[in-house]
């Protein structure tokens, strides 16, 4: 059975002190998760650079650098079935990554896509693929796998039908790279996340969910709504079926990842009415 998580980057605004931070993962307990993955740059302190760029896409990182993550993970009783990194801080000293990982009990290690990153240009993806390759190899050895976390940036053409994504899955080892498969990021992006799913098959070794459907106010004088993020079962993406091609690959963890528009604003109770569908599918 897949272990159950929580991605801590939609936890940031109730990660602000010890005493919240232990409420908060206390309520993943409770609401049956089995763990939290966590995020390299929300268990250390950030940048001010960090800080603003999360906060003005509605992600804000909160204070939770400041806290003994060790610590908070032993008592809590939560795995952690990641931990994920930024590809420079991973290439510059995989050793001290894979530490850390192991540190927090677990063999995974995650990229989380590249910043400022030319994915329409199909040179520069061709050198990604080789530097995943460089990070696996390296990690490998430290008994530590790497793993890719997609968005949508992924599924654009660089030649032809090609896409980015393509040239990440054909041209990295299976044997030092698997993927964090994002359904809702590809179905954002137009696609269809099934199909992607049968084609990364047992390399697909961790699952970021998240539902998507209409319930914001749309603009003056028209029936249409805005989209966005809704909490598992509650909007319109076919989870039931990818749940099935997610078991089908042997999916070792199913991540709870919402961006925003949680109910009545709140990510704790969000994830708690998410945790039904969850526990009802895994």
């Amino acid at each position: 059975m897949a272990l159950k998580a929580v991605q801590q980057f939609m936890l940031g605004t109730v990660l602000n002190n010890e005493k919240q931070t232990k409420e908060t993962l206390s309520a993943i307990k409770a609401a049956g998760y089995d763990g939290i993955e966590l995020c390299g740059f929300m268990i250390h302190p950030t940048g001010l650079m960090v800080r603003l760029l999360t906060k003005a896409a509605g992600m804000p990182t909160g204070n939770g650098g400041k806290l003994d993550w060790n610590n908070l993970i032993r008592e809590s009783g939560l795995k952690v079935p990641s931990l994920h990194y930024d590809m420079g801080s991973l290439e510059r000293a995989p050793d001290a990554a894979a530490v850390e990982a192991r540190e927090f009990g677990t063999d995974k290690i995650v990229i989380t896509g590249m910043y400022r990153f030319a994915y329409g240009d199909e040179k520069t993806v061709h050198e990604l693929a080789e530097r995943l390759n460089k990070a696996g190899e390296a990690l490998k050895k430290e008994n530590v796998q790497l793993l890719y976390h997609n968005h949508n940036c992924e599924l654009q053409r660089v030649k032809g039908d090609t896409r980015a994504y393509d040239i990440l899955i054909d041209e990295t080892d299976p044997d030092l790279l698997s993927f964090e498969f994002d359904s809702y990021w590809f179905a954002d992006g137009g696609t269809d996340p099934l199909m992607w799913m049968q084609r990364l098959g047992p390399r697909m070794k961790l699952w970021h969910i998240n539902d998507r459907g209409t319930r914001l106010t749309g603009p003056a004088m028209t029936p249409i709504l805005q989209s966005d993020s809704l909490e598992l079962g509650t909007g319109n993406l076919p989870l039931e079926r990818w749940a099935e091609q997610a078991k089908a690959n042997g999916v070792e963890a199913v991540i709870l990842e919402s961006h925003r528009n949680w109910i009545d604003k709140s990510p704790v109770k969000s994830l708690k009415l998410s945790a039904q569908w969850l526990n009802a599918h895994f």
